[in-house]
């Protein structure tokens, strides 16, 4: 065999491109294509990106090691509640730690390979059983459905005009007690206007990370400004 340096380079790899390499167990030559090797690095996690996790969609009920379930195959990602996800990942990185960290923030899932199929949540809480734990998630935005056997991101992600983002709710009818879903993920400032935009204050109750009610003295129409 010509030595390797005698070879010319190819500056441009692409799927089809092989390389000659020994496979385990058996010790057995075989080609690897650049399209298998990336593959093996996605869905094994072995490139470390910061703030970011690799599960498997499943129907296990519980999923196993590196697998999220829960959902049905082919449910809609912009309608997602809850998932089931073990405490490990594809990579064997123990995870909860993390996501108890996460609660109240924001994260991505998305379909590797396929950048459009992807689902944004607020994570509201979570609970633990053994080793799987149960997301409960606020959907903010979604594309496409969720493929049995696919690998997933799920990553840290919020958008720079989530950085102070302000919900407005309009009150059409006069009411003393006004209810309002904001899904902010979080306790937001409150400020009150009435029709004339004159500040009205009145007593604030958050229900929730995602719910607040406000209680006036007197019932009027206007605006609330969440932020």
């Amino acid at each position: 065999m010509a030595r390797i340096s005698s070879y010319p380079r190819d500056l441009d790899v692409v799927d089809q491109d092989s390389w000659i390499g020994t496979s385990v167990p058996g010790l057995q030559t075989r080609n690897f294509t650049a399209a298998a090797v990336a593959k093996y690095l996605n869905i094994k996690g072995k490139i470390s990106i910061s703030a970011q996790m690799v599960f498997k969609f499943t129907d296990n009920i519980p999923p196993t090691n590196g697998q999220f379930s829960g959902p049905a195959d082919g449910s809609n990602l912009a309608a997602i509640t809850t998932v089931q996800i073990s405490g490990v990942d594809v990579s064997g990185q123990d995870t909860v730690p993390f996501m108890d960290y996460l609660v109240g923030n924001n994260i991505l899932i998305s379909e590797q390979n396929a950048i459009s199929n992807f689902g944004h949540y607020t994570i509201d809480s979570y609970t633990l059983n053994g080793a799987v734990y149960t997301l409960n998630l606020t959907n903010l935005f979604g594309n496409g459905v969720l493929d049995l056997d696919k690998f997933y991101d799920f990553a840290v992600f919020t958008l720079s005009s989530q950085g102070a983002p302000t919900f407005v709710f309009d009150q059409a009818a006069p009411a003393t007690v006004w209810n309002i879903q904001h899904n902010l993920g979080k306790f937001p400032s409150v400020s009150v206007v009435n029709n004339n935009d004159i500040v009205i204050n009145g007593e604030v109750t958050y229900i929730d990370n995602n719910n607040v009610q406000l209680n006036f003295s007197a019932g009027f129409s206007g605006k609330a400004y969440l932020n």
